[in-house]
């Protein structure tokens, strides 16, 4: 088969497993917009409770990757896939729940919750699950495409599923984000039901925290360079909100789509220049956007700073990742992504709370220059672990 022809035949069947991810994070990105302003201006709650609700989710994944990884290498990943989509539409009835108890604060509140850690522990068997699942049907060589692409499906997705959030709330009410989630995990459902599952690699299961310790340091310049997404996820809506400004979402949707643009133009490069390089280049990116978000005058100029972040952030999640699932053989290589994958959800779990401290002490405006602070201390520990490897290689 000619080159292109296979090269696009590897690229459609990476897609087809992806999709699933692309389900599981629009269930994800339908309430990013919503919540937020539904804690704090509906229920009448603090900002770091705002924040909470986010970052919830995203601690239930971090707790979760453990079980998950252990699934996807031992039972497979489709089993894992599949648990995950279950877990989605079980999230989005609590989310439904919630919607009708806005008349109590706190119970509406702990339903939300609730809904979130289902959603988180749902999340770390999709996303994952689907990564191991496009890397054992097209081949271990093809790992930063596979990477790669299941990026490109959440952040999409995030990009859709936000306005379409909003836009929902506005025309439906708040009941219509729990049920379009149920639909969604159930739609999901029936599509992976006939996929052919890709085979379980027989070999040495390395205990989870050894796999761990083998994948910190790329995985702790993953966590430093996701703090500038997670600011703009979480708090976007209300900085917007602070400064007068209209279509926050609009922000959400600019950096998902400068995200995709990025991987797809610029995805290659990893497997050309190595993935330590490639990150250095998109956490200076990254550090820029974040900086110009801090700066911004008017609402134009913020949304080009979440363009530039968007971007800067597209590959360095693949980038490093490719890095870290190398330290490992096939046989761990669904904990290795577990483990890997474990980092951003540390990050995103601690960057509402925190940045939501921030914004109660300094102002809305200087969560930004916090996150580029954190990105930058990103960009200097792979350039650390750079140098590390080309001595290594020399030696």
């Amino acid at each position: 088969m000619p080159e292109s022809p296979r090269r696009l035949a590897i690229t459609l069947q990476i897609v087809s497993i992806v999709l699933f991810t692309f389900i599981g994070y629009l269930n994800i990105g339908i309430p990013l917009a919503v919540l937020p302003g539904y804690v704090h201006n509906d229920l009448g709650l603090s900002a770091v409770l705002a924040g909470l609700v986010i970052s919830v989710q995203y601690l239930a994944t971090l707790l979760s990757r453990p079980t998950a990884s252990r699934i996807i290498d031992n039972l497979g990943s489709k089993k894992a896939v599949m648990w995950g989509l279950a877990g989605c539409g079980l999230s989005g009835v609590f989310m439904l729940a919630c919607s009708f108890l806005g008349h109590l604060p706190w119970v509406s509140l702990a339903c939300l919750l609730v809904g979130r850690l289902v959603l988180g522990s749902a999340e770390s068997l999709v996303g994952s699950g689907s990564i191991g699942w496009g890397i054992g049907r097209v081949g271990a060589e093809h790992t930063a495409k596979v990477i790669s692409w299941n990026g490109i499906a959440s952040y999409g997705a995030l990009a859709i599923g936000a306005p379409l959030g909003v836009l929902m709330v506005n025309r439906l009410g708040l009941w219509s984000m729990g049920a379009s989630i149920i639909a969604l995990g159930l739609i999901g459902l029936a599509l992976a039901w006939s996929k052919p599952a890709a085979p379980i690699v027989a070999g040495k299961r390395l205990p989870f925290l050894q796999v761990l310790g083998k994948v910190f340091p790329h995985g702790a310049g993953l966590a430093l360079g996701s703090i500038g997404f997670g600011t703009i996820a979480t708090f976007i809506t209300l900085y917007y909100a602070s400064r007068g400004w209209p279509s926050a979402a609009l922000t959400l949707s600019v950096f998902g789509a400068s995200f995709i643009c990025a991987r797809l133009v610029f995805g290659n490069l990893i497997n050309r220049l190595g993935g330590f390089r490639v990150a250095i280049a998109c956490l200076s990116v990254e550090t820029l956007g974040l900086l110009m978000l801090w700066l911004a005058p008017s609402a134009e100029l913020a949304l080009l700073g979440a363009a530039l972040s968007g971007f800067g952030f597209s590959l360095v999640f693949p980038a490093l990742g490719v890095e870290a699932v190398n330290q490992v053989s096939a046989a761990n290589r669904g904990a290795a992504v577990g483990a890997y994958s474990l980092f951003i959800d540390l990050s995103l779990g601690i960057t509402g709370p925190l940045v939501g401290a921030v914004a109660a002490g300094f102002g809305f405006r200087s969560i930004f220059l916090f996150a580029a602070g954190a990105a930058v201390c990103g960009l200097v520990l792979s350039v650390y672990l750079y140098r590390q490897t080309r001595r290594y290689d020399r030696g």
